[in-house]
């Protein structure tokens, strides 16, 4: 476990990729219970380990996540969430190379829950909602792009289905871009950094997490972690 900051109210830590946020129907351990767990041994807390999920991370995506160790902390970083004020940035490699150097995408999103998949929809389509995202190319190597997402809006596989609906799905992305990867490739897409205001400090936190040097990251000539 890489934990990334921690205090009184605060557990950011790294998340491994295909590890799900909490318990799902795979049973497989998830992050939000190995972390109780974890601080109870690490703290020997006779009790129950308070600890809130506060956002996701799709199951294949690693980097950056924060909990919160308190209610307090719980309810005003769901506000600041919920305002727009957390700032969450991803790195990303997708195929071909934009046509765009930065470029802002807003669609409106349908989530299919029956099939846990998210598609682009008209304005008026029933239960649609608005996705904001920006993204800059950092560097182009044939035939992939490796590029930095700044979400807006938190919707499910909103990066996924935007990239893939511009022509530029994920690499690895099976689920929206099945047509251009191979099965069994690993999702290209990392939570790098999470920034917000403390829960009850008048500061900010930032916490950074790279992805590892590994196929197709290692394609790229940025600081990778060894």
């Amino acid at each position: 476990m890489k934990i990334l900051y921690e205090d009184n109210h605060l557990f950011c830590v790294e998340k491994p990729i295909n590890m799900p946020v909490q318990a799902d129907d795979s049973h497989d351990l998830d992050l939000l219970t190995a972390i109780k767990d974890y601080i109870k041994k690490r703290d020997h807390k006779p009790g129950n380990v308070y600890l809130a999920l506060v956002h996701r991370l799709d199951r294949p995506v690693g980097g950056a996540m924060v909990f919160a160790k308190t209610s307090k902390a719980a309810s005003r970083l769901a506000k600041e969430l919920q305002k727009q004020k957390v700032k969450r940035k991803y790195l990303a490699i997708v195929h071909g190379q934009s046509k765009f150097a930065e470029q802002s995408l807003t669609h409106y999103l349908y989530k299919d829950r029956k099939h846990n998949q998210s598609r682009v929809v008209g304005a008026d389509y029933p239960h649609s909602k608005k996705a904001i995202l920006h993204y800059r190319r950092i560097a182009y190597q044939a035939p992939y792009s490796l590029i930095e997402v700044q979400l807006e809006t938190g919707r499910s596989h909103q990066i996924r289905v935007q990239m893939a609906h511009i022509g530029h799905p994920l690499y690895g992305d099976q689920k929206y871009g099945a047509d251009f990867n191979q099965v069994g490739q690993q999702i290209a897409l990392w939570a790098y950094q999470l920034s917000f205001k403390h829960p009850t400090q008048d500061r900010l936190i930032q916490v950074n997490s790279l992805p590892p040097r590994l196929e197709p990251w290692n394609q790229f000539s940025i600081d990778f972690e060894s």
